[in-house]
């Protein structure tokens, strides 16, 4: 079992590396989360800040109230642009991680099939010995009957 145990530190290393990309992963959702939270919540406040009436009907303060909205409008566009990069981000992350985890398995299935292979070896050997038992033990009891026998 000495050619399946060299296995053992790649596979620690890609469950390592899977872990890491999950927690990577998680981290970035959460992120992306955030944004959109904070995305849909400034979309509402400028939809109810341009939905508003205004008492107000001086051109300096239309002015205002329309610089203003422009203000929320950027901001919005500028969050948009924030939690797209942030989706991106999390898909990438997503990648990273079911490539991390293809690597493991690949490397379990390759395990695996050493351990099988040195299970057979195994056996065989297992086997032979006690083929090789059984035989002497055939050839003592022929030698003894025929010892008895003269």
């Amino acid at each position: 079992m000495n050619q399946s145990r060299r296995f053992d530190p790649l596979l620690s290393r890609a469950q390592e590396a899977e872990d890491a990309a999950a927690r990577e992963l998680a981290q970035r959702q959460r992120a992306l989360a955030e944004h959109e939270a904070r995305l849909a919540e400034l979309r509402r406040y400028a939809e109810e800040y341009a939905g508003s009436q205004m008492s107000a009907t001086s051109p300096a303060q239309l002015a205002n109230r329309r610089a203003f909205i422009d203000r929320l409008q950027s901001a919005v566009e500028q969050k948009s642009r924030t939690v797209d990069s942030n989706r991106q981000s999390v898909e990438l992350e997503r990648g990273r991680l079911l490539l991390a985890s293809r690597d493991k398995q690949v490397l379990e299935q390759l395990a695996a099939s050493y351990r099988a292979q040195e299970r057979q070896v195994d056996e065989r050997r297992e086997q032979r010995e006690m083929d090789d038992i059984g035989a002497r033990r055939a050839r003592l009891a022929a030698l003894v009957s025929g010892e008895s026998g003269t």
